[in-house]
């Protein structure tokens, strides 16, 4: 690669457990002849998201060049965490040839996308493009917005109140910074569904965007790969709910750590996290359980009531610790209910 040459950065984001590891991983098995690094962003301190791409690694994107960043939410840790590592990653030996960031599920892309500007690294790299991962069953029913019709109905009768919640202005700033649209888990919605959620996007997008539909992570790269958008030269038509401030805040969300002792049965843990979802509004669960017989550990990721739990490869020989990061709202975000509800499935 000539030293004049910018590399460039594929941006994902999208709203928690949309897709985004998966969509990186399937990239990872299939870079296009390209050298990779990969930055992942987490919100809260168990590395799952992480953990998952770093298993896999290969010679096309080795364990080095696969970064986590579990310190905030990446656009608001510029200067002290994210400069540092791009510039990091591009002093390794072998340069990536492609780099690729996968935002946490509550980041704003456009503080992001200012970033690139820096004079540090303004010369040396560009941002191919800014991909959103949208559940299309979420999307179509309208779960970014806790209560879309409550909202509507105040937004009627006083045009003086906030008008969005705090889930739909995320959701709002990813699709207005995107260059593409994937409309993941695809194969789990009928057409009628993904007809709402392509409406739903369409109606927030501030340009014509692609939307394309997709499973289990599968997209030709070509699709995503080699946009040329030079995003942070386009700011001005990426509009944000964020506009005109020079930072934002994310105390609309919060999480806790829940450490449990091993589990005899996994059914019980899928249950008490259903409950969590429908009667305390928790939006995400993610990590890893200890199975009392198994070798195995069990990776666990939840959005809303919707579980999966599978097991992932063994403990070896570090302890056996199970732990779980939950993410709700703030104001819903009860924490001695959660772990008193999740002690109880043990």
């Amino acid at each position: 690669m000539s030293d004049l040459t910018k590399i460039p950065v594929t941006v994902i984001t999208g709203f928690l457990g949309s897709g985004k590891t998966t969509l990186i991983s399937k990239m990872m098995q299939n870079p296009q002849g390209k050298r990779l690094a990969v930055l992942v962003n987490e919100f809260g301190d168990v590395g799952v998201d992480g953990d998952i791409l770093k298993s896999c690694a290969d010679e096309n994107c080795p364990l080095e060049n696969i970064v986590e960043l579990a310190n905030g939410c990446i656009c608001c840790t510029v200067a002290d965490d994210f400069i540092p590592t791009i510039e990091a990653l591009m002093a390794l030996p072998e340069q990536p040839e492609h780099i690729v960031i996968e935002t946490s599920g509550l980041a704003l892309p456009k503080p992001l996308l200012k970033a690139f500007n820096w004079p540090a690294i303004k010369s040396r790299i560009t941002v191919d493009g800014v991909i959103a991962v949208a559940d299309a069953e979420a999307v179509g029913t309208g779960r970014f917005a806790p209560d879309v019709a409550a909202v509507d109905a105040q937004r009627l009768a006083d045009d003086s109140l906030d008008h969005e919640t705090p889930l739909a202005e995320v959701f709002n700033d990813q699709i207005t910074c995107a260059d593409l649209v994937l409309l993941s888990k695809a194969d789990l919605a009928d057409d009628s569904l993904k007809a709402r959620a392509r409406i739903a996007i369409t109606e927030v997008a501030t340009k014509t965007l692609p939307i394309l539909d997709m499973a289990n992570g599968d997209v030709d790269p070509r699709v995503i790969l080699g946009l040329n958008a030079a995003a942070e030269d386009d700011l001005d038509a990426r509009p944000s709910c964020h506009d005109g401030s020079d930072d934002h805040e994310h105390d609309d969300f919060n999480s806790i750590i829940v450490d449990l002792p091993e589990i005899s049965d996994p059914a019980r843990l899928e249950a008490a996290i259903i409950d969590l979802a429908n009667k305390h509004h928790i939006l995400r669960v993610k990590g890893y359980v200890a199975v009392t017989g198994k070798p195995m550990r069990l990776l666990l990721q939840a959005v809303n009531s919707r579980v999966q739990m599978q097991y992932d490869k063994a403990w070896g020989q570090g302890p056996r610790e199970s732990r779980l990061v939950v993410i709700a709202e703030h104001h819903d975000l009860d924490a001695p209910a959660v772990n008193s509800i999740l002690a109880e499935a043990c």
